[in-house]
């Protein structure tokens, strides 16, 4: 597939001329393009798996998906069987890893759609060779190598490869593990998942059973454990952006690809004493300002962020999320910024004047990680997308005389 260079990726955002719903997700698709870019250089000669479960945490997985793909990812990760099918109704056509459990209901669609399964039990095994009806299916099988979660056990590797050697319905693509510790470079327990993982494969080859793709690192490990990279690399938080973990050493440059916008939709002036949101958690100590926002927990908006945990930026200044954060609305005090008014622009998630507040700030404000803060996003916040300096909405309206990110 052809690579693209991506355009410059600018995450200081213009509302352009988006008339909709004032609290709206902006996904710069460049960053996306860019942030693929950044890890195959990394990674080389490994592939990458584009990961977009969670409808690509928050960013729609469609668009995402397309642009990873154009970018130089091969293949897809996703969690469910829906989600394969989703896409492929969106038409992508690439390999598409379905690392779930598959249930009887989705035999069908799984073989329908071409998506490949994660065999991780004999049971599951036979539920899909039960369900063929002559049809076939690559396969991959995952390996527990000590995070204690997915996966078939050390144990239990070899009966289950050898049950699907040689059967026409199933035939063995893939072998890989997920690390517990990869994220925190002073974690030994990565490294000694490796070392059983490795032991794994070569029972497996012993048993003149070959394994196209062996994979193992996740975004984190695929930085910063060369090790892990093997065939392929599963690149999740690192393609949106974001790095895993805080760490010393030297990491590549990753651009945020989502911003979270919305704007004042009312301003009042109030007296000292004066209670603000749900049960007067809040209450003016002096004369103030608040401005009201019409974005809640029904969009994804954590509630541990109100009474002044939270922080938003208006006027290229960051303000307070004072009283509780509501179902669909937020009151934040501005009285330290002059002169608001009602349709100013509200940065979430993002940049204005200058001034940055991320997924991972707004995080260490809910007392969370950027992942969840992302994959929060409900389906009721509009998505619009920017690339090569055309902004569309979900469905794919252009909105002319937008101003590209």
């Amino acid at each position: 597939m052809e690579t693209r260079t991506p355009a410059t990726c600018d995450t200081a955002r213009s509302p352009g001329t988006w008339d909709g719903r004032a609290t709206r997700a902006l996904i710069d698709l460049d960053c996306i393009a860019s942030n693929v870019f950044t890890l195959l250089r990394a990674v080389s000669p490994a592939r990458l798996m584009a990961v977009v479960k969670g409808d690509a945490y928050g960013h729609g997985a469609g668009a995402v998906a397309q642009v990873a793909l154009e970018s130089g990812a091969t293949s897809l990760g996703v969690f469910t069987v829906s989600e394969g099918c989703a896409l492929r109704a969106a038409g992508i056509h690439a390999p598409i890893l379905v690392f779930g459990p598959i249930y009887p209901a989705e035999v069908d669609a799984l073989f329908t759609n071409r998506l490949t399964p994660t065999i991780s039990s004999m049971a599951m095994a036979e539920l899909v060779l039960g369900c063929a009806h002559g049809r076939s299916l690559p396969f991959h099988v995952e390996v527990d190598t000590g995070m204690t979660r997915g996966g078939v056990s050390v144990e239990s590797v070899i009966p289950l490869v050898r049950r699907l050697d040689g059967r026409d319905e199933l035939e063995l693509e893939g072998v890989y593990t997920h690390f517990a510790g990869a994220d925190y470079p002073d974690e030994p327990s990565a490294g000694q998942q490796l070392a059983v993982f490795r032991e794994v494969v070569e029972n497996i080859r012993s048993q003149r059973i070959a394994i196209p793709v062996v994979h193992a690192a996740n975004s984190s490990a695929a930085l910063h454990f060369p090790e892990a990279r093997f065939a392929m690399v599963r690149a999740g938080i690192a393609l949106y952006g974001y790095h895993p973990h805080v760490a010393g050493d030297v990491c590549p440059p990753l651009k945020p690809a989502l911003s979270l916008l919305s704007g004042v939709s009312r301003v009042s002036h109030v007296a000292a004493g004066t209670g603000v949101g749900y049960g007067d958690t809040f209450r003016c100590e002096r004369d103030s300002t608040v401005a009201l926002i019409p974005v809640g927990y029904a969009d994804g908006l954590h509630r541990t962020l109100g009474n002044g945990r939270g922080e938003v930026l208006i006027g290229g200044k960051r303000v307070p999320i004072v009283g509780r954060v509501s179902m669909d609305q937020i009151t934040v005090d501005v009285t330290d910024i002059g002169d608001v008014q009602v349709g100013d622009e509200v940065v979430l998630i993002g940049s204005q004047a200058g001034i940055d507040q991320t997924a991972d700030d707004v995080a260490a404000q809910a007392g969370t990680i950027s992942y969840e803060v992302l994959t929060s996003l409900l389906p009721r916040v509009p998505r619009l997308y920017s690339r090569w300096g055309v902004v569309t909405d979900s469905h794919s309206a252009e909105l002319r005389g937008s101003t590209p990110a």
